[in-house]
């Protein structure tokens, strides 16, 4: 994926004038949060009341906390764990449990048998592989299988119980957590006076209320968070998932395998590389994305069609975009064709576009050779996990400084309003920097593979703010982060980009608890 002259976290189709940007993110409030369902949480909430917005949060994460311990299989103490512990016994049990196991019922059937909780069944046995370096055997491939096809229970509508009949492993990922955001999203609305309400968590979002908003589709073939979108599209009253097989896997015996499996087959599946389905459902959603990841494309299109107003757009690993009937309508008009290549981001901020910012200061040094364009590097951050199991993301900048400490180029800038970058206050002595931040306009959304939380990865092509290659020599990458009621940690490397491959680890702060740079040649991966 190409680089561009500008990079940080956040996108939008303009950036207008500082008085056009206040009006217009005075109403908008966003929220960040980080080990969410085992991913990061952006919500946006529009409304003219920053204690609504603050109600909206509240309500948001009770719902989601509340419903976690009723559907997650990784809580020893939730509702669905305990029914998992029995065998044989009608239970009664919750309206959401009884509609989830009831959904995936329904999805088994019309994917065909590619969408089943019991895959887990399969992707244990390749995990347990892999620490020993070897494929599993046809015999425990076939058994896995036999396994997967069993009835794992039974539903009586009368009763309201549900009898769990196998003791196969069962995981209920595949849009158990679109259900939650949809259910968080109208417990948002419920609870406060607001306009509108985006939620994304992970990767798969649900837009309420009076909002048109513009989704940007990540690239399966790039993951850092500076990379731009494969495209965008622009969604109202609509949930958007996207599953693919670019994040998480094994490896055995030299090769990569997909966490993705067909529980028919007992194989991983590589030959969708994304699916991304937009759909008025979020289970809807969130189901078809996990099933076109695993049935052939035709069929994948087929199924989007049967359901109501969804589309889909396929990557395949062939290299084909095979996208639905109605797709086209809802893409962004400038997104097949925007040569600039305007920036997407796994979490939302506000947006600077240094394309405007003026080229370097300094003397230039004609004696020294450009940077090498085959060259790249590749930094790599892990925010610190801290307050439980959840919590506030810190407001981060990651930028580059020549020799003379001059800013040359923004990675990343994460932060919630322009009156806390005082904060950061290392990135905010940079007067040219700092006035583009007053120039900013609402963010859009996201949506990609899941990934882990609080890990990000940000690229950097040798470019300047203006997009002009630097020259080779020595550079300074700093990391800052600082947290409300926490700490201000910054992290500085100088590093001698003169085209030898280097890879250096960051010593851990409080906010930040590891980093590494990584500069290599293109393709050879990080």
């Amino acid at each position: 994926m190409k680089s561009l002259p500008f990079a940080v976290l956040g996108l939008m189709c303009c950036v207008p004038g500082p008085a056009t940007a206040a009006a217009a993110n005075d109403r908008v409030h966003l929220f960040h949060h980080e080990n969410v369902l085992g991913t990061s949480l952006e919500l946006k909430v529009v409304t003219a009341s920053p204690g609504e917005a603050a109600r909206a949060e509240a309500a948001t994460l009770a719902e989601i906390d509340r419903l976690a311990l009723i559907l997650s299989t990784y809580e020893a103490s939730s509702e669905m764990s305990r029914w998992l512990r029995t065998t044989a016994t009608p239970i009664k049990i919750s309206a959401e449990l009884y509609e989830v196991l009831g959904l995936f019922d329904l999805w088994r059937t019309r994917s065909d048998g590619a969408l089943d909780a019991a895959a887990e069944n399969v992707c244990q046995l390749w995990k347990a592989a892999a620490p020993q370096d070897r494929l599993p055997s046809p015999t425990a491939i076939a058994a896995a299988v036999a396994a997967v096809k069993q009835q794992h229970w039974s539903l009586d509508p009368a009763a309201h119980t549900a009898t769990h009949l196998t003791d196969v492993p069962l995981v209920f990922n595949s849009f158990a957590k679109s259900y939650i955001i949809s259910h968080a999203c109208d417990a948002a609305m419920a609870a406060a006076k607001v306009d509108a309400i985006v939620l994304n968590i992970g990767g798969d979002l649900v837009v309420r209320g009076d909002l048109t908003e513009t989704v940007s589709i990540a690239d399966p073939k790039a993951d850092a968070e500076n990379d731009p979108p494969v495209t965008s599209v622009r969604v109202r009253e609509r949930a958007v998932a996207t599953s693919g097989n670019y994040r998480r896997g094994v490896t055995i015996c030299g090769r990569w395998f997909s966490h993705i499996v067909d529980p028919r087959s007992g194989q991983p599946v590589d030959h969708v590389l994304s699916a991304t389905v937009i759909a008025p459902s979020a289970t809807d959603a969130g189901a078809l994305a996990t099933a076109c990841c695993v049935l052939q494309p035709e069929q994948s299109l087929r199924l989007v069609a049967s359901r109501p107003d969804a589309q889909c757009l396929l990557l395949t690993q062939d290299g084909r975009r095979l996208v639905s009937k109605g797709w086209g309508l809802l893409e962004s008009p400038a997104a097949a064709d925007d040569s600039r290549g305007l920036l997407a981001a796994r979490q939302p901020a506000l947006l600077i576009d240094t394309s405007a910012a003026p080229p370097a200061a300094g003397p230039p040094n004609n004696a020294k050779p450009q940077w090498d364009e085959a060259s790249e590097l590749v930094v790599n951050l892990e925010l610190s996990r801290i307050e439980g199991r959840r919590s506030s993301r810190p407001f981060v900048a990651v930028w580059i400084e020549d020799a003379d400490k001059y800013p040359v180029r923004t990675l990343a800038l994460w932060f919630t309003g322009t009156r806390w970058l005082a904060d950061l206050k290392g990135w905010n002595h940079a007067e040219q920097l700092r006035a583009l931040a007053e120039a900013t306009d609402l963010t859009h959304s996201v949506s990609s593979a899941t990934r882990p939380p609080g890990k990000y990865a940000l690229k950097w092509d040798g470019k300047d703010n203006s997009g002009k290659l630097v020259k080779s020599g020595k550079y300074t990458v700093s990391i800052e982060a600082v947290r409300e009621h926490g700490t201000y940690q910054i992290i500085r490397q100088e590093l001698d980009f003169n085209g030898t491959p280097a890879k250096v680890e960051l010593k851990g702060n409080a906010e930040v608890s590891a980093a590494s740079l990584d500069y290599h040649r293109k393709g050879d991966g990080h």
